[in-house]
């Protein structure tokens, strides 16, 4: 079954879904709980072995940083991931924390429309 875009906020997903959003994943809880202590790597010897001040993991770890694209080559560098596995779990921790912070302005927006895209839309002047 295809879900058009536009019926999308039309669908009643009640019977799976109390419609509460979860808190987003800060990075730092991901690199602390699924990599660093599985493997038992302080943040001391992280640090020191991709090359960044200790305080930067620290921070990371404490939801206080956000992890860059340097941190995220260093850090898919010996983690085997992809730099993009990093700072994607990073655009999408700010993504919804945006989200809940303009979540009234954006429900005000109105989609596009391609079918009426030879008349007026409801555009601002």
């Amino acid at each position: 079954m295809t879900i058009k875009r536009e019926e999308i906020d039309n669908i009643d997903f009640s019977d799976v879904s109390d419609g509460t959003r979860l808190a987003p994943v800060h990075p730092g809880e991901i690199l602390l709980h699924d990599f660093m202590e599985p493997l038992g790597v302080t943040q001391h010897k992280l640090a020191v072995t991709i090359g960044v001040p200790p305080r930067r993991i620290n921070e990371i770890v404490h939801f206080k940083r956000a992890i860059t694209a340097d941190t995220a080559l260093r850090l898919s560098r010996f983690f085997g991931t992809t730099a993009n596995f990093w700072t994607a779990l990073q655009a999408a921790f700010d993504t919804e924390n945006v989200r809940s912070q303009i979540w009234e302005s954006l429900k005000a927006i109105p989609r596009y429309d391609p079918r009426l895209s030879g008349q007026k839309h409801k555009l601002a002047a």
